[in-house]
């Protein structure tokens, strides 16, 4: 009798976080209805869609900064929607990573203190949340900036201290909002080749929202936002193969 090997199924990778059937509104304005999300564990998905789609309100929800008013938002199974404000306020600060627009730095704060200031918010002692913040410098090409207050910083600059200093907790998921939206094209395209560089060396998940399509690209999956619900379709171009070996 022949023999024939059964072909293994193949592997899936991990839902990291899901969103399922979420609604928010603003008073009489909704801003999602009805929006299903899955990320997937080290996947860089990025949120498209016109302003008002509802992409950054999405963000909020999945990040645990706004609660749905219906629907379930979960993280590794978990409900996040239902824990207390100080439980998800936690894991802002152990499991999430963020990197907005203006990259919201302390201006009075010299770059390693930006850096090391989750680790400090988190109780990690002060001359181990240093070493750590030095130890990211180089990797965002900024060896020779520690001491510089960031308020002195370009914008590029400035912006790759807020990578660093999303990061630097090494969280699960790093929630970047528009992370060139106020740099130039060269410059960001800088900033992406690290963060999304720094973000597969770490083992992060993004999720990136975005307007521009160029940054976009270099996500693995792309989904478009529009009127508060998600619509589904697979990135036409990635960089990904382009900065794998970014920062490592």
């Amino acid at each position: 009798m022949t023999s024939h090997a059964v072909p293994a199924a193949p592997v899936r990778p991990e839902t990291v976080m899901e969103a399922r059937d979420i609604y928010k509104s603003f008073g009489v304005t909704p801003a999602l209805t009805g929006a299903s999300l899955a990320l997937r564990r080290g996947e860089i998905l990025a949120m498209m869609g016109p302003s008002g789609s509802g992409k950054s309100t999405l963000l909020h929800c999945l990040a645990g900064i706004y609660t749905p008013d219906q629907g379930e938002v979960l993280l590794r199974g978990r409900r996040l929607d239902t824990l207390s404000d100080e439980s998800r306020t936690q894991l802002r600060r152990t499991e999430f990573g963020f990197v907005f627009q203006f990259g919201q730095l302390v201006p009075e704060l010299t770059v390693a203190e930006n850096i090391a200031l989750p680790l400090l918010l988190g109780k990690v002692k002060r001359s181990k949340a240093y070493a750590a913040a030095q130890d990211w410098l180089p990797r965002l090409e900024l060896a020779d900036l520690g001491s510089r207050r960031t308020g002195e910083l370009s914008g590029g600059q400035a912006q790759r201290v807020a990578v660093a200093r999303a990061l630097v907790t090494k969280p699960a998921i790093l929630f970047a909002d528009e992370p060139t939206g106020s740099l130039d094209t060269l410059t960001g395209e800088l900033v992406m080749e690290l963060l999304v560089g720094l973000a597969r060396a770490e083992g992060a998940s993004v999720v990136l929202v975005t307007h521009d399509v160029r940054v976009a690209a270099y996500a693995d999956r792309e989904v478009t936002v529009r009127d508060g619900k998600v619509i589904s379709r697979e990135s036409a171009t990635s960089h990904s193969g382009a900065v794998s070996g970014v920062a490592r």
